[in-house]
């Protein structure tokens, strides 16, 4: 099995070492051709969301990437990669991916200075290790969207179909249980 992961900008080989630790081959996706590739599903790493909403126009990324996680892929976002998929941002004017039915406001917890770290529960994992950097949360959800987990009444994690959007980042953490949980749900 491999797992892609988005590698325009953020935190890719955090992720890519993750997968490698639970025997899963990760790619880099960085240009077009990079999608011809074989893969299972794929992650969208945190980062800074507007960069890579940028340069997935640029690299002509968007568009392939769109197709495939519309027609099932099973996808991962974290962070920035949650705001890539959210249908909605309260406080920032584009969106992007919008495939994602839920509404996130961007750096809810405000700047560098109000990042934190905490453990809880998500559905299908168990109690994890939470770091939080310049997070968003979620506001809303739709129809059909689960919330997975929460911190202080905030939703920072929900699944939706093929689609797995976290506020945190795992893949900062020794804990492998949110990659082995992605890698399970490709596998079904």
């Amino acid at each position: 099995m491999k797992i892609a992961v988005l590698a325009v900008q953020g935190a890719f080989a955090e992720h890519i070492d993750m997968l490698k630790k639970l025997g899963v081959e990760g790619i880099e996706i960085r240009k077009k051709r990079d999608m011809e590739q074989d893969f299972s599903g794929i992650i969208l790493p945190g980062g800074e969301s507007t960069v890579m909403g940028k340069l997935l126009k640029e690299l002509d990324l968007y568009d392939t990437l769109l197709e495939k996680i519309n027609s099932g892929m099973p996808v991962l976002g974290t962070c920035a990669g949650l705001i890539l998929l959210a249908k909605k941002l309260s406080n920032h004017g584009e969106t992007y991916f919008g495939t994602l039915p839920v509404t996130v406001k961007r750096n809810a917890y405000g700047r560098q200075l109000g990042s934190f770290n905490t453990v809880a529960n998500v559905t299908g994992v168990g109690e994890i290790p939470m770091t939080f950097i310049r997070a968003p949360y979620i506001e809303e959800v739709e129809e059909g969207v689960e919330v997975i987990a929460t911190v202080d009444d905030n939703i920072v994690g929900v699944k939706y179909k093929n689609q797995i959007g976290i506020s945190f980042h795992p893949e900062v953490t020794d804990c492998l249980k949110l990659h082995k949980y992605f890698v399970e749900n490709t596998e079904l």
